[in-house]
């Protein structure tokens, strides 16, 4: 009888094993989908990196347009005037900017000046994203 037993118990047991691995087990999708939900909101990417796709600012200059960063990340403060920024069509404010060198422009793009922080704020673009951002405004502004 205890032999009756003790093979009873272990039947129960493998089955419930069984029973339970099945219960946890999850099909492809659901595990995708679990994935998707837990994924990390963002991931930091340097330039140079390739493993982050297009996400990873560029050294090239290709990527945005001048035209799409300024409407995403200068257009508040270069149409308005907000904080003393020179507005896009002002002639006479980029005349005097440019007086200084185009050099000295796109530095001050790209490094930030008075309350302008670097790059705008966009910091995914590249050095030459901002030139290019820079060129956008002051062809603007003849």
């Amino acid at each position: 009888m205890k032999k009756a037993v003790s093979v009873n118990l272990a039947a129960i047991f493998v089955l419930l094993a069984g029973f339970s691995a099945s219960v946890w087990a999850l099909t492809d999708q659901q595990r995708a989908e679990m994935e998707e939900r837990i994924k990390p909101a963002g991931q930091v990417c340097l330039e140079g990196d390739s493993s982050c796709g297009s996400a990873s600012a560029s050294s090239d200059g290709v990527g945005k347009s001048g035209e799409e960063i300024y409407s995403t990340y200068c257009l508040a403060c270069h149409t308005t005037g907000a904080g003393g920024a020179p507005k896009i069509g002002d002639k006479a404010a980029w005349a005097d900017r440019m007086s200084k060198g185009i050099g000295e422009v796109y530095a001050n793009a790209i490094n930030g000046i008075n309350g302008m922080p670097p790059k705008g704020t966009c910091m995914s673009c590249s050095d030459g994203e901002i030139e290019a951002t820079v060129d956008y405004i002051i062809e603007n502004s003849k």
